[in-house]
């Protein structure tokens, strides 16, 4: 059974939401929630998600808020802390692990860390029990996957293609997808553009699927009522979920 991973933005439109769609979407079938920390330079992001990521911080997100809503979910679903480093090394890497340890968040995802200096705090994560997820992406040589992958916690991030999450671009997989398989077993999930339109696509030859601009479109639609849109994006994870196993 491939797995779903589902993006959200903390905090947007506020703490209570947060933990009633990270909920339901556990109902829709959604196997792990990536619980995106607002910032105000998300540079792995596009449009969709930095809007969220702004947004957020206007209404006064901070990471109390973080810490509120983590608690709140991360025992009725696999929760992983997406966010850039600044807040991290800002606040302190050990005052994080520290609660993910706590509230059981399983892993980071740090997109502008790089694997090197990522191996500096491996230790520390390791300590904990706590994932630090590893990126590899089209652009990787052969010799750098192997580096990359050697020592990977949970499961990989393969990014789909050069460039910003939620754009509408496509590379050929193949070549990286074998070169991972042949250093290590631990599952390769897929992001980056991944929606309802090329999940099952995407999905092929990968242990799991990352959605989260498909589901932020949703969020940012002022028409809907909250009701509405945790309707929308349940339905859509429930939608996602069945393609990328059929």
């Amino acid at each position: 059974m491939k797995k779903l991973v589902a993006y959200i933005t903390t905090g947007y439109p506020d703490k209570a939401f947060t933990v009633d769609l990270a909920l339901a979407l556990k109902e829709a079938g959604a196997d792990s929630l990536e619980l995106g920390i607002p910032f105000s330079d998300p540079v792995a992001d596009g449009p969709v998600i930095e809007a969220a990521n702004l947004f957020a911080l206007q209404k006064g997100f901070k990471i109390a808020d973080l810490l509120e809503v983590s608690e709140k979910i991360a025992p009725h679903i696999d929760m992983l802390w997406m966010g850039y480093f600044n807040p991290f090394y800002h606040r302190g890497i050990d005052f994080f692990l520290d609660k993910a340890k706590a509230f059981g968040v399983s892993g980071f995802i740090i997109p502008d860390l790089p694997h090197e200096e990522g191996a500096l705090y491996r230790p520390k994560f390791d300590e904990k029990g706590v994932a630090l997820i590893e990126f590899v992406a089209p652009t990787d040589s052969k010799e750098r996957i192997a580096e990359i992958v050697k020592d990977a916690r949970k499961f990989i991030y393969m990014v789909a293609y050069a460039g910003i999450t939620g754009a509408e671009k496509s590379e050929s997989l193949e070549p990286i997808i074998a070169s991972v398989r042949e250093h290590t077993d631990t599952p390769l999930y897929i992001g980056f553009g991944v929606n309802e339109k090329t999940a099952k696509k995407k999905a092929k030859g990968v242990d799991g699927v990352i959605v989260g601009s498909a589901f932020v479109k949703i969020l940012l639609k002022e028409n809907l009522t909250s009701t509405q849109k945790i309707d929308k994006i349940s339905t859509l994870a429930r939608s996602i979920k069945e393609m990328i196993n059929e």
